[in-house]
């Protein structure tokens, strides 16, 4: 029976494979229901870079009005209010990787049941999904201990500027073991969304506004574990329903939902940082809440049919093979006038349990 295969280095297998790590890819990484291309989104998608040359978008936030207005008898002519507009950026760079292996022409590859170009590719899906999980986190939560841009989406973090700790603790230093993730920290979260100026916006699933908050897995055994009244248990009373809401992939893994914020987890949260010296507390951990708009990505041109670039090359008379992929591409936290557009980061204390 005639079999149609790719060979190493074949023009459609290199768009093809390209196109398999970018959905491979995306599909492993914990914040792909995150991503999309409207306002809408927590991660939203610029394609500015992607359609034309330059390797920064630069974007705006117009704040709201606050002058009187005028009524009768007023004069409304030369009473005019400025408008007051912010604006961040976000910049793009190279970021790729590339793995070594012995070519199907060796006995390396007559030793092993499985194709070694294949787990190549696999081994690069699994790479970008992890560094692009980490770099949204290290971005998100502010984690200004982390200074190489290759695991900060590629441009610098910038320290949270909306926190709340447990306990009222001043800073991540200050919080000890009786300084747990608690369901009220979600309460105190989302009221300062809501009151925040500007208003952090949440995102519309179906008619209804949510904010999602992600916390680490230490996290969530602390609320698990938790016996008091009004804690675990109100999350599970909360049950998820509706036919907008269950289908919406945002709700695909979560926790549960409390008080109109959908409950994540993701091992990529980060730790705290000490504000004094800029080390790492590993008994801390920074949540985040996320609205609408929370961080932007951006991907270079010319990367099409996919968001990545594929190549192959074989060396040493054709017995050794290097398969590597690479984007042009940055992700960055929203920050507009010097504060935070839409995260607030929850720190705890949270330690490994025995």
């Amino acid at each position: 029976m005639a079999m149609t295969t790719f060979g190493v280095n074949d023009a459609l297998a290199v768009k093809l494979w390209s196109k398999m790590l970018d959905a491979e890819a995306l599909k492993a990484t914990e914040i792909a229901p995150l991503i999309g291309d409207d306002a809408n989104s927590i991660i939203q998608r610029k394609t500015e870079t992607s359609k034309g040359a330059g390797d920064k978008v630069s974007f705006g936030l117009r704040m709201q009005l606050s002058g009187d207005g005028f009524t009768e008898n007023e004069t409304a002519e030369g009473n005019g209010e400025s408008l007051t507009i912010y604006s961040d950026a976000i910049v793009i760079n190279e970021l790729g990787h590339v793995v070594g292996v012995k070519s199907e022409n060796t006995i390396d590859a007559q030793r092993v049941p499985f194709d070694l170009r294949a787990e190549a590719r696999d081994g690069l899906s699994d790479w970008f999904a992890k560094r692009m999980s980490v770099a949204f986190f290290n971005q998100v939560c502010g984690f200004s201990a982390e200074t190489r841009t290759k695991y900060t989406g590629l441009q610098p973090t910038i320290a949270p500027t909306r926190v709340i700790r447990a306990g009222a603790a001043a800073s991540d230093q200050a919080l000890t073991s009786s300084n747990l993730f608690t369901l009220d920290l979600i309460d105190k979260a989302k009221e300062l969304a809501l009151t925040a100026s500007p208003k952090i916006r949440p995102i519309k699933i179906g008619n209804q506004e949510k904010y999602v908050v992600y916390i680490h897995p230490y996290q969530v055994t602390d609320l698990r574990v938790s016996t008091a009244t009004g804690q675990w248990l109100d999350i599970q009373k909360a049950a998820m329903t509706g036919g907008e809401v269950t289908k919406n992939p945002i709700y695909t893994g979560a926790l549960g939902e409390y008080n109109g914020v959908i409950i994540r987890s993701a091992i990529d949260v980060t730790g705290g940082v000490n504000g004094a010296t800029g080390a790492v507390i590993p008994t801390v951990r920074r949540a985040v809440l996320l609205g609408a708009q929370a961080a932007v990505a951006a991907y270079g041109q010319k990367n099409s049919p996919t968001k990545y670039r594929w190549n192959e090359e074989l060396f040493d008379h054709k017995r050794r093979l290097e398969v590597s992929a690479w984007s042009i591409h940055g992700i960055k936290k929203t920050v507009y006038n010097a504060a935070d557009f839409a995260t607030v980061v929850v720190a705890t204390y949270a330690n490994q349990h025995s």
